[in-house]
């Protein structure tokens, strides 16, 4: 099972849980919104914040250089969040972007472990290096970490899965990876945010924020293990990517940032305004909170339908095909994917949302 970190002493997880109370009454949809997994709401300190620096730039008066300080604030309060140094975090805007860093880095040759139905941004740029011999090779996700071996250069795979919820056995794929030399890209897009990552036992890790760490769409976080920064080439390099990156702005010789930074990408400026107050909201209510709220609300929707307790934020379910038009009806919000329903709980959902959505869906469960 995915470990926990930084679980907390009980006096800390009173504190969470009394910032959680707070931070919920920094929301406000109109809906029963249970459609984090798709794209997650803003906070009201985010939305403030970043309508006050559009104010900014309406008035003309918006220093470039000025951003530079809600982006280094995004990093380290994510890097707090995966539990690595900030010196480890690249940011960026889209998860391909990293990726594709990584699957240009292989050998000629090289195989690829993923699971079966992966999202596409984790495995197309993998798929791309094909005419250098590059084998991908997909499993079903429970036997991935079986499936590893000594032939195996890199596994990338979500720690959760994006169609469905369901989670990486983590423990298993790292010891299987380590036995055989295999580093592992692990995609923590619908995972940090409910469920506790540590960053730091991983080669790489890349996410993107706009789904469970709430931000404006445009910003994404890469973290890199020292050992390997001067294995990957920078293809994307650009100013943002500077040692000094405002004295980057024009010219050779190459002068890149030392660590992480140097795979940078020029930011999304507005999204990171956002990123940053909403990551201060997520770490100040703590992991191991969050963890127990989603899940929380999840198995106690999944008890009143009948479904099994599970060990995800992320419900799917095959249901009857009136469904989604009932929960419209109702007010709720999910998606569909992979031809089943899928509600998502974090922090702003409440027991109600919960029950809530059971009345709608009790008695439509399919088989399937």
């Amino acid at each position: 099972m995915q470990s926990i970190r930084n679980a907390g002493d009980p006096a800390d997880r009173s504190e969470g849980q009394s910032r959680l109370a707070l931070a919920q009454t920094e929301f406000d949809p109109d809906v029963v919104y249970l459609n984090t997994a798709s794209i997650g709401l803003p906070p009201r300190s985010a939305l403030n914040t970043l309508r006050e620096a559009e104010e900014e730039w309406r008035k003309g008066t918006a220093e470039p250089a000025a951003y530079d300080l809600p982006v280094a604030a995004a990093r380290a309060a994510y890097a707090s969040l995966v539990g690595v140094d900030p010196s480890w975090v690249a940011v960026g805007s889209q998860v391909s972007a990293f990726v594709g860093l990584v699957a240009a880095s292989l050998p000629e040759g090289s195989e690829v472990l993923t699971a079966a139905g992966e999202f596409t941004s984790v495995v197309f740029p993998f798929h791309a290096q094909a005419p250098r011999g590059v084998d991908v090779r997909e499993v079903p996700l429970e036997s991935i970490a079986e499936a590893v071996t000594p032939r195996t250069s890199l596994v990338a795979v979500a720690a959760v899965q994006s169609a469905d919820g369901r989670l990486a056995d983590l423990d298993a794929l790292t010891a299987a990876c380590d036995a055989v030399g295999a580093r592992v890209l692990l995609d923590t897009t619908q995972a940090a945010g409910w469920l506790p990552v540590d960053a730091g036992r991983y080669d790489y890790t890349v996410g993107g924020g706009y789904k469970w760490l709430l931000a404006p769409r445009g910003t994404c976080f890469f973290t890199v293990r020292p050992e390997h920064i001067d294995g990957l080439i920078p293809h994307s390099a650009g100013w943002f990517a500077g040692e000094e990156r405002w004295e980057s702005l024009y010219g050779a010789p190459l002068r890149l940032a030392k660590d992480a930074r140097r795979f940078d990408v020029s930011p999304v400026w507005h999204a990171w305004v956002g990123q940053e107050k909403s990551l201060d909201l997520l770490n100040g209510i703590g992991t191991d909170v969050l963890h127990e709220h989603a899940l929380g609300l999840a198995n106690r929707f999944r008890a009143a339908v009948g479904l099994p307790e599970g060990d995800s934020a992320i419900v799917s379910a095959a249901v009857d095909a009136g469904t989604p038009a009932e929960l419209r009806r109702a007010g709720i919000v999910g998606s569909t994917r992979a031809g089943r329903m899928r509600l998502a709980f974090h922090l702003y959902n409440t027991e109600a949302d919960a029950d809530r959505a059971a009345e709608v869906v009790d008695g439509r469960l399919a088989e399937r």
